[in-house]
């Protein structure tokens, strides 16, 4: 398979950008791709010392350029190169300013602004890193999210991927021979998620992490039949204070954690008062 050069433009991080091309990307197998990433471009002069990378690599164009000036010269140079070029963001800002009935502002960068969501965003992901593992139980009511489950159902990586989101989350991990505190069952603010995955699933992710630090894998730890019996005493706790539960066997992180905001805003819709009629 021939070799395809892409390259991403971006007046900002390109952090958006990026997302975009994995996702589109993660669709296609066996194919072989070759980045190329500008952030920052912000200007005609700046585009113009990129042109010959462009000359000596063509390839796909892909941008999220949000100055019209730019903008328009990015095309010009693709027009003039014959390469293709494909507004990532184009045609979803055109429709929502015809829906909004007004224009995007065109400011780059400006998902990334210093405003009040990016601070309760980092007040949450300190939030979450202090209360991993069972941590600060005397401070779960402030949490938005608890997950918990037994050890190795990616309650942590969870945890952090959630907070980057802007929540704050706190997981505790479930262990038969030492209950978590009282506290856990008497909490009605915070939403409580149950993590659960398959024994055979769980038993090789177990041997793979003793594995690595070195330890013997033939221990309890990882033995099927105590897994089982850990995965068994979570479901019935899960069961008895009637948490959802998400098994994550076959879940990437992402699907996990989009599964734990679509609970969380069936809650908070339950959670509204019916509108009165006019």
């Amino acid at each position: 398979m021939s070799r395809t050069h892409l390259h991403l433009f971006s007046d900002s991080t390109g952090e958006t950008l990026q997302m975009v091309a994995n996702a589109a990307l993660a669709q296609f197998e066996g194919v072989d791709v070759v980045r190329h990433f500008w952030p920052m471009v912000r200007s005609r002069q700046h585009l113009e010392r990129i042109v010959p990378e462009l000359e000596k690599a063509p390839g796909l164009i892909l941008y999220t350029l949000v100055n019209e000036d730019t903008r328009q010269a990015l095309e010009e140079k693709c027009c003039q190169l014959a390469l293709p070029a494909v507004d990532a963001l184009g045609e979803v800002t055109a429709v929502l300013e015809s829906q909004f009935g007004q224009e995007a502002h065109g400011r780059p960068g400006r998902q990334h602004r210093m405003d009040e969501a990016y601070f309760n965003r980092v007040d949450a992901i300190h939030f979450t890193i202090a209360h991993d593992d069972g941590a600060g139980s005397e401070e779960w009511h402030r949490a938005d999210i608890l997950l918990t489950g037994v050890s190795r159902t990616s309650k942590t990586p969870t945890s952090i991927y959630l907070a980057n989101r802007g929540y704050k989350v706190a997981n505790i991990p479930l262990v038969m021979e030492s209950p978590p505190p009282p506290v856990l069952f008497e909490l009605s603010g915070p939403l409580i998620v149950g993590l659960t995955t398959a024994p055979e699933r769980l038993v090789q992710i177990r041997r793979n992490r003793l594995l690595s630090l070195n330890e013997a894998s033939e221990t309890a730890y990882a033995e099927h039949e105590r897994v089982e019996e850990e995965v068994r005493f979570a479901r019935r706790m899960f069961a008895d204070n009637n948490w959802p539960v998400i098994d994550v066997t076959r879940r990437s992180i992402e699907e996990t954690a989009a599964a734990i905001i679509k609970l969380m805003g069936e809650r908070t819709t339950r959670a509204k008062p019916p509108e009165k009629p006019i």
